[in-house]
């Protein structure tokens, strides 16, 4: 993909819509290369040389959230960087058949973590709160963002945003995987949603040190809008076919916890001391 010949930013996120939908009829694919147009002794050169330059990095949640953590944070330190990172997430190593990262939720089924006869959860862990460890450890990044593209226009705005506001930028976008979760492609934009109104996938923003929870995820903590279970979203996908009950009761503690008391619902994991955690006098 090559930028800044001209182009907008909504022909941006098109063209990054399209390479979505492509993966979705192609199966996948092991590699995607962005770069500047190099504007230097050509005849379109001479012709956009005022305008600015907008970088755009991708990379997906295990070379984002896992192997390029080191990369991305030190990134993110500098300034004087006009740049947005975009990391894809669709919760595996997808390129190499669905290995399990740092931010598969938890029990799923992968080829890291196939449940069996003998040993039904092989993945104990919860899924990595990477949008919140970049908000919170760099606050010199004036722009951090959830997204999920099942609400297009407000990713589209974050976007935008990340690529007008100046300095380095972050954005984590959660993309139902039909190979990797196990459903029929058609249900992609339902489970998008979903992901939201369970309250497992919460949709915020970060500018400038402030926060601000956005759309359904406001609406939630607002009391608009009543959380849908999860047992609604884990059951649609192959990738939780093997949890119980109990299974899907734990799961749901996990996020019932984290909007009821976590410091910001949803986001900030750290806990009020309250009352009854004190010892007696």
């Amino acid at each position: 993909m090559m930028f800044g010949i001209g182009d907008k930013i909504e022909h941006r996120v098109r063209h990054l819509q399209r390479i979505r939908d492509l993966q979705d009829e192609t199966g996948g694919f092991t590699a995607f290369i962005p770069w500047t147009f190099q504007r230097e002794n050509t005849a379109l050169g001479r012709k956009i040389k005022d305008e600015p330059i907008n970088v755009i990095a991708f990379c997906g949640d295990g070379g984002g959230a896992d192997m390029g953590m080191a990369a991305i944070s030190a990134t993110l330190t500098h300034p004087d960087y006009n740049l947005l990172i975009l990391m894809y997430d669709n919760e595996s190593y997808a390129n190499t058949d669905i290995q399990l990262s740092g931010s598969t939720p938890y029990g799923a089924h992968t080829t890291f973590s196939p449940p069996g006869k003998m040993k039904r959860i092989m993945h104990h862990r919860w899924k990595k709160n990477f949008a919140g460890m970049i908000a919170a450890g760099h606050p010199t990044c004036r722009y951090v963002a959830t997204v999920d593209m099942s609400y297009p226009v407000y990713s589209m705005n974050a976007v935008r945003k990340a690529l007008s506001i100046g300095g380095p930028t972050f954005i984590h976008s959660l993309d139902p995987c039909p190979k990797g979760w196990d459903y029929d492609p058609m249900q992609s934009h339902d489970l998008g949603e979903l992901a939201v109104t369970t309250g497992i996938w919460p949709l915020y923003e970060v500018e400038d040190g402030v926060l601000k929870l956005v759309g359904k995820t406001r609406d939630i903590a607002d009391g608009r809008l009543k959380r849908g279970p999860v047992r609604d979203y884990l059951l649609r996908q192959g990738r939780f076919a093997h949890f119980t009950e109990d299974d899907i009761a734990y799961f749901q503690s996990k996020v019932d916890e984290s909007w009821e008391k976590w410091l910001i619902p949803g986001v900030i994991p750290f806990r009020k001391q309250i009352e009854e955690d004190r010892p007696p006098a």
